[in-house]
């Protein structure tokens, strides 16, 4: 835990409607690299050692609620802002929810992904080093600063105030230093400072940025931290979603390159995707949720693996797509296979050309290579499933299980209607349908007996053609109207 914020409560502000997003989703669960916004600086604040995260929530507060609680549980505390009137009464709705030795606050905005643990903790320690000071601030210099709150200096170089670009006069306007919205206050100035607001503004709102006058209003200094320009980017529309994620993700796929992870450019790493050493991920692959992959694995061209955990040197082909899944050390999946939820492959197991599992347990160096559907089953080791073999796992009504016990050999184009079991050993020929248990060691062999009738094809052939030769008369006819 950070020392600088011991005893300090973070307010994450999260009450927004976010108009311009043009959606009927909180604009703070609008997902970056695969989360929602709001949980980037709920997590910096955790990981920077906040005693404390408070997020004051409105405009769809039961799903942020929601999601906040099933992803930190009881580090997050919610305070509620019931009307929109600004950031300065959205922090206000926090004051009841401060814990009674809070001694910083710390407040910044749920819709800014990139701030992360040392940017907060960098505001926080400016404020400790000016123990005579009870604000401090990041601020950042832009070359164009449109849209962006100034901040405002006396001849002394003091901070005197931020003004909001709308109350911005043309000479405040000029101004290239902005304010990103991080504030470290001591927890008496914060709740007299918030208590001095007033809706004196272009929009008739309780600005939080009307602290930082408050200051000097009363003899006091207020510390300006510089800070990246990445840390102040905050999503307000779809664009500036895409260009945050963007840099978020070039921060991810450096972070892994750096620990031993060969990535081509096009591919797609999600935050939360953990990478083992010397693994290979080519173009085009889209790794998403908590997919977690081992050491020395290639995942190949254009695969999509969703909440996936791989086992070590794992080779997955071109074009696999695979979702809760697990694949054991030194199997090899793909080309075009399609592992749905629940499936369970062993080590060294093989699963190939458009082969699809669901909820499918698949033994140490069981092989399904081509062509085959297995749902519902529980597959032993060493057994073969040839091409076609298909589980006939559902009766239009319920599900029903397939086993094959280890060493079984399935011929191509089989059925197995489950419920059913093929015996340890037992080998179904190609072509069978299998209806009931094949006992241990059995071949089980379901198929009507060939008739070859010498001579028929060409007698077939005339029928077929005298046929065709009819309906084509036929036509010729009705369009002539005879």
């Amino acid at each position: 835990m950070n020392s600088a914020l011991a005893r300090t409560s973070a307010v994450v502000l999260a009450a927004g409607f976010g108009t311009r997003m043009k959606s009927t989703l909180p604009k703070v669960l609008h997902r970056s690299c695969g989360l929602p916004l709001v949980h980037y600086p709920v997590r910096a604040a955790l990981e920077a050692g906040a005693s404390e995260v408070i997020v004051v929530v409105g405009h769809g507060r039961e799903h942020v609620e929601s999601y906040l609680r099933e992803a930190f549980g009881a580090r997050v505390k919610f305070a509620l802002q019931d009307k929109p009137c600004g950031t300065g009464d959205a922090a206000r709705a926090a004051l009841p929810a401060l814990a009674a030795d809070c001694e910083r606050v710390l407040v910044f905005y749920g819709d800014a992904p990139l701030v992360g643990a040392a940017d907060l903790a960098k505001i926080a320690e400016a404020l400790d080093e000016n123990p005579t000071s009870p604000l401090a601030m990041a601020t950042c210099t832009l070359a164009d600063p449109t849209g962006y709150g100034r901040v405002l200096r006396d001849a002394t170089g003091h901070i005197v105030a931020i003004r909001e670009q709308k109350d911005c006069t043309p000479e405040e306007r000029a101004v290239t230093e902005i304010n990103p919205g991080i504030y470290a206050a001591r927890a008496d100035f914060f709740r007299e400072a918030l208590a001095s607001l007033t809706p004196n503004n272009a929009q008739g709102e309780y600005y939080l940025t009307d602290i930082v006058a408050f200051a000097p209003e009363r003899g006091d200094r207020v510390i300006g931290v510089a800070s990246s320009p990445d840390v102040m980017i905050g999503i307000n529309d779809r664009q500036q979603l895409f260009e945050a994620e963007a840099t978020m993700h070039e921060r991810l796929l450096t972070k892994h390159r750096k620990a031993g992870v060969t990535i081509r450019e096009g591919a797609r790493i999600e935050d939360g995707v953990t990478l083992g050493t010397d693994v290979i991920v080519e173009s085009g692959v889209v790794l998403r949720g908590k997919t977690s992959i081992g050491n020395g694995c290639q995942i190949d061209v254009g695969s999509v693996l969703t909440n996936v955990t791989v086992g070590e040197n794992v080779r997955i082909k071109p074009y696999t797509v695979a979702e809760d899944a697990v694949i054991g050390r030194a199997a090899q999946i793909g080309p075009f296979s399609h592992l749905r939820p629940a499936s369970v492959l062993g080590e060294e197991s093989h699963v190939g050309n458009f082969v699809e599992l669901k909820k499918t347990t698949l033994g140490n160096r069981s092989k399904a290579n081509h062509l085959a559907y297995l749902g519902d089953g529980i597959v032993g080791e060493d057994v073969n499933v040839g091409a076609g073999t298909i589980f006939c796992n559902y009766d239009g009504f319920q599900k029903h299980t397939t086993i094959l016990e280890d060493g079984v050999f399935i011929g191509s184009d089989s059925q197995l209607v489950a419920p059913v079991r093929v015996g340890k050993g037992a080998y179904v020929a190609t072509a069978t349908c299998v209806t009931k248990d094949v006992p241990a060691g059995a071949l089980a062999i379901a198929r009507t007996k060939q008739d070859n009738k010498d001579g028929y094809a060409d007698r077939l052939k005339a029928r077929f053609k005298a046929a065709k030769e009819a309906a084509k008369k036929a036509l010729e006819a009705e369009e002539k109207g005879v």
